[in-house]
C-alpha cells in the first residue's frame, strides 16, 4: 500500500484526495506541521507527497527514502527545492490552470477598487459621512483610455488583459519567456519592463516567484512609474521589494495599491500601519479561490500522485527531466 502524506493542507474536507488515491490503494496521513525536522519524520517513508505550503528543502528531500512525487497544491513552485528534486530523481507537479478566471478577476478588483478608490468612499460611507461628498477622493479619472501595463503575459496575465480591455484600457506588458503572437493575437503590445514602468497609468504584476524574479521590482522600479499610478499584485509577495513599496505609499507617491500577497502572511504588526493606509486595498491571499478552484486543485494535484503512483506520467510536470531520465532504455 502506497503511503501519501498530506502536509500543511488546511482545507475542510480531503473526501476528494481519499476517493482518487483509493482507486490505488494508497493511505493517507496528515502531517499539519513546520520544522524541518517534523517535516523529516512525517515524510521519510513516503511514496507521495501533497504539499500547499511546505517548504519542502533539500535536507528534508535529501531524507526521502522512497518518495516518487511531490504534488503541490498551488501554480507557484516556490517552496520546492526543485533542483534537489530532480537530482534524486522525484518528480515535482504544480496545477498551473486552476484559478485563471478567479485570480485575474481578483486582479481587476483590486485595479477597480484602487482607481475608483473604493476603500476611501465606502468607509466614509460607513461612517455617516455624505454620499455626495466626492472632494476627499478627488481625483477620479475615467479608466477608458488609459494604460494598464501587465508584467507577467501567462495565462494569468492574458486573461486579466483581456479583461481589462473590456473596460476600453490599452493594454502593453512584459515577458521575456512568452512568444511574440501571444501579444499580437491578444491585441496587446510588448514593451520592455523600463518602458512599461514609465508608461503605464495602472500595472498589474503576474510573474511566478524565481531567483529572477524575486525584488524583481524595487526602489529603482518605483521610481520610473507615475506618481498616480495604480499598482497591483496578485503573483507573490517577494516579487516585490516591500520596504520600496512602503515608502512610496508612506510618502504618497503613488495613486492606489492593490495587494493579495505579502512578503509575510499574515501581515507582521510592524506592516499593519502602511498596509492600513488609504492609499492600500488588500485581502488575504485569496485570489486563487472559488469552490470550483478549490475541487480543480484539490482533484488535480490527487491525480498527479496517483498517476506517478502508477507508472504514468502526470499532467504537469515541472521538471519534465525526471520523467525524461525514467523513460530512457
Amino acid at each position: 500500500m502506497f503511503k501519501v502524506v498530506i502536509l500543511d493542507a488546511e482545507y475542510p474536507s480531503f473526501e476528494l484526495e481519499e476517493r482518487v488515491l483509493s482507486e490505488i490503494g494508497a493511505r493517507l496521513v496528515f502531517a499539519q506541521i513546520g520544522s524541518e525536522e517534523e517535516i523529516i519524520a512525517a515524510t521519510r517513508d513516503a511514496d507521495a507527497i501533497l504539499v500547499d505550503y511546505g517548504p519542502i528543502t533539500r535536507k528534508v528531500i535529501s531524507a526521502l527514502e522512497r518518495c516518487r512525487i511531490i504534488s503541490v497544491y498551488a501554480i507557484g513552485v516556490d517552496s520546492i527545492d526543485v533542483e534537489a528534486a530532480t537530482e534524486k530523481g522525484i518528480i515535482v507537479t504544480n496545477v498551473p490552470d486552476y484559478c485563471i478566471d478567479e485570480v485575474s478577476d481578483h486582479a481587476l478588483l483590486l485595479l477597480l477598487a484602487s482607481a475608483r478608490k473604493l476603500h476611501t468612499i465606502a468607509s466614509r460611507v460607513k461612517n455617516g459621512a455624505s454620499t455626495w461628498e466626492f472632494t476627499p477622493v478627488r481625483p477620479i479619472h475615467r479608466l477608458r483610455g488609459r494604460t494598464l501595463g501587465v508584467i507577467g503575459f501567462g495565462s494569468i496575465g492574458r486573461a486579466a488583459a483581456k479583461k481589462a480591455q473590456a473596460f476600453g484600457l490599452r493594454v502593453i506588458a512584459y515577458d521575456e519567456y512568452v512568444a511574440a503572437d501571444l501579444f499580437s493575437s491578444a491585441g496587446v503590445r510588448q514593451v520592455p519592463l523600463a518602458e512599461l514602468l514609465v508608461s503605464a497609468d495602472l500595472i498589474s504584476v503576474h510573474v511566478p516567484l524565481t531567483d529572477r524574479t524575486r525584488g524583481m521590482i524595487g526602489e529603482h522600479e518605483f521610481s520610473l512609474m507615475k506618481e498616480t499610478v495604480i499598482f497591483v499584485n496578485t503573483s507573490r509577495g517577494r516579487v516585490v521589494d516591500q520596504a520600496a513599496l512602503r515608502q512610496v505609499i508612506e510618502r504618497r507617491r503613488i495613486g492606489g495599491v492593490g495587494l493579495d500577497v505579502l512578503d509575510t502572511e499574515p501581515p507582521l504588526p510592524d506592516d499593519l500601519e502602511w498596509i492600513q493606509s488609504d492609499l492600500v486595498t488588500a485581502t488575504p491571499h485569496i485570489a486563487w479561490y472559488s469552490e470550483e478552484a478549490l475541487q480543480d486543485l484539490k482533484r488535480k494535484a490527487a491525480l498527479a500522485v496517483a498517476d506517478a503512483l502508477s507508472d504514468r506520467r502526470p499532467a504537469s510536470v515541472v521538471n519534465p527531466a525526471v520523467c525524461n531520465r525514467a523513460s530512457e532504455p
